[in-house]
């Protein structure tokens, strides 16, 4: 069975998803991630300086949004990505296959640039820095309403950001559902922790192919009855790629 999680990079979510995993025993864990990213987060948790040092070479937009993300993160007492870093820590702590299942977000990232209209790159330009105001009160009412009217709000974006739309979220839909789907042939308990605004597009690909799944978004997460008694810990990740 696929267990979808919905989680939010801003969010204190490892509780929850210990939790959560705890009680499903899963034989596989992917992560919305690819070997790039998982090695920055890593470093950014070790090596703050040398990860800010490094963050330089982003693209500038690619830094604006990183550092709405950390921002917010700090409001929430977290790290921003620190959700994924506890299903890493989860997998390798308890023998647990690992998956990365994003595309090369770097890659993505400069196809979507080289994509973009003037006028578009202009929008994200000014979304990223009006974002780095955005307090807790405004993301939380945000939330609500974007939980409420899904729909709605990804027609919203592809109305202001058509090619965001197309590269960063259907594009990636697919291409994570599909690395999930070639999981089950191996695997019969698979969680898949993605981020929240995936989840309705991975699972009407899911829903095309006929494969069951249990969905948790993250509204729910974030109201879990924590169940584990590992409920808190300190990440000690490595990974070879």
């Amino acid at each position: 069975m696929i267990t979808l999680i919905g989680t939010g990079h801003v969010f204190n979510l490892s509780a929850a998803l210990n939790s959560i995993f705890d009680e499903k025993k899963p034989d596989v864990i992917c992560v919305e991630l690819d070997q790039q990213r998982l090695h920055a987060l890593i470093l950014k948790k070790n090596d703050p300086a040398r990860y800010k040092n490094v963050s330089k070479n982003n693209p500038f937009i690619y830094r604006i949004l990183a550092r709405f993300q950390d921002n917010m993160a700090k409001e929430y007492g977290v790290s921003a990505g620190d959700e994924m870093l506890t299903a890493i820590n989860y997998a390798q702590s308890n023998g647990i296959q690992l998956e990365l299942i994003d595309s090369n977000a770097q890659k993505l990232f400069t196809k979507m640039l080289k994509s973009m209209s003037l006028s578009e790159k202009i929008k994200l330009l000014f979304s990223g820095f009006s974002g780095l105001f955005i307090r807790k009160e405004r993301v939380e009412k945000e939330l609500k309403k974007i939980q409420n009217n899904f729909d709605d709000y990804l027609k919203e974006i592809g109305e202001k950001f058509p090619t965001i739309k197309k590269i960063l979220i259907d594009e990636r839909n697919e291409n994570m559902a599909n690395r999930i789907i070639n999981l089950t042939e191996n695997f019969d308990q698979i969680i898949a922790c993605i981020g929240d605004g995936h989840i309705i597009g991975i699972s009407n690909i899911l829903d095309k192919k006929n494969i069951e799944y249990n969905i948790i978004r993250l509204n729910n997460l974030r109201n879990w009855n924590i169940k584990s008694e590992n409920a808190s810990f300190s990440f000690n990740i490595e990974y070879n790629s």
